[in-house]
């Protein structure tokens, strides 16, 4: 069966996941939004890098997109800065009857014990007025996260512990507005950016330690957060801007799922933008790495390494595309409503050996 796609945004996650459409036989792409007239009226194959033509002009016209009726749209714009706009698109195409994959807003891969049930209810019901299902995921939060530390516990006699972590060097991250205005590197170490404002990190990330709580049959009283920030010892140029020595280059977060005196589940995330940086803390396999850690019988140690042309961090963001795209024949087949990872069946690359 062949699946009729939309693909909503042409940036860092949005041009990968155009090859990613492209790549797999069963998916037929038959229109691209952009945001802006810059992009406009370009064909998709050269906004995804490649060297041949589609016959599919961006546009940025979304009603005619809509209008098309497309089994699916794969909608990865950006929405940290824009939240409540992104959830109002994600409704618009559930009521007309698209199902969605989507890279954010992150929160509502798994949005129970995170988001108010007066939050969750409007997408839900939209979904199912339109008979649709909407499912969003990435790399992290997503299948570094969720996926990989499930399997994994599926070999485990007990669990004592289970510890995700991101382990990043993000000096060649191609995304400044996430580096430097919401992750806050370069900036005064007492002014806090976006990210680290009260009630942030639980809200993108508690949703990892609320599914693996729900998946794994145990409850957790509260999400607790802590992070610490180390400045630059020297100038750091990160695309076109250097880092002064002094200002924030390294950020270690942690959220916790507690019940008690106890630590079931912790979400880390280990960023630098040297690698001298913070030596004390964790180190990655390889130049970046997920781990999964599990305490328990046995111990389990997990470390995914990923380059894409030598670049960790673009490997981290072909790996959200590639994700989401697998996942569309899934989810345009599942049940109407929003879903969680647990909802879907095993998503293979099927059909990529070149």
């Amino acid at each position: 069966m062949t699946y009729r796609v939309v693909q909503w945004s042409t940036g860092n996650v949005g041009r990968r996941a155009l090859r990613s459409i492209l790549a797999r036989p069963e998916l037929d792409l038959v229109g691209v939004w952009v945001s802006g007239p810059a992009k406009a009226g370009k064909d998709a194959g050269e906004l995804a890098g490649l060297d041949r033509e589609t016959g599919i002009l961006a546009t940025t016209d979304a009603a005619a997109l809509i209008a098309l009726k497309p089994d699916c749209i794969v909608h990865t714009a950006m929405a940290d800065d824009r939240l409540m706009e992104s959830v109002e698109d994600l409704k618009t195409f559930l009521r007309a009857g698209i199902n969605v994959v989507s890279s954010s807003p992150v929160f509502l891969q798994f949005p129970y014990g995170t988001l108010p049930d007066e939050a969750i209810a409007p997408i839900i019901e939209a979904a199912e007025a339109g008979n649709a299902s909407l499912w969003v995921n990435g790399i992290d939060p997503g299948w570094a996260n969720d996926w990989l530390p499930l399997v994994l516990s599926s070999g485990s006699e007990r669990i004592d512990a289970i510890v995700c972590s991101e382990i990043m060097d993000y000096s060649t991250y191609d995304n400044p507005k996430v580096v430097f205005d919401i992750m806050g590197f370069g900036s005064a170490l007492d002014d806090l950016p976006l990210l680290l404002q009260p009630g942030v990190l639980t809200l993108a990330w508690g949703s990892v330690i609320r599914q693996l709580a729900n998946a794994l049959d145990v409850e957790i009283d509260t999400v607790t957060q802590h992070f610490e920030r180390v400045p630059a010892t020297e100038p750091i140029k990160v695309g076109d801007r250097v880092i002064e020595p002094g200002t924030a280059a390294a950020l270690r977060f942690q959220l916790h799922g507690v019940r008690g005196d106890r630590t079931f589940l912790t979400l880390e995330h280990v960023t630098r933008l040297h690698p001298d940086l913070a030596p004390d803390w964790p180190q990655p396999a390889g130049k970046g790495c997920y781990r999964v850690e599990i305490k328990g019988e046995p111990d389990y140690t997990l470390d995914l390494q990923l380059y894409s042309n030598g670049d960790h961090a673009e490997a981290g963001v072909v790996g959200t595309a590639a994700r989401l795209v697998s996942a569309v024949p899934a989810v345009v087949t599942a049940r109407p409503g929003l879903l969680t990872a647990t909802d879907l069946p095993l998503t293979t690359g099927r059909g990529l050996f070149s």
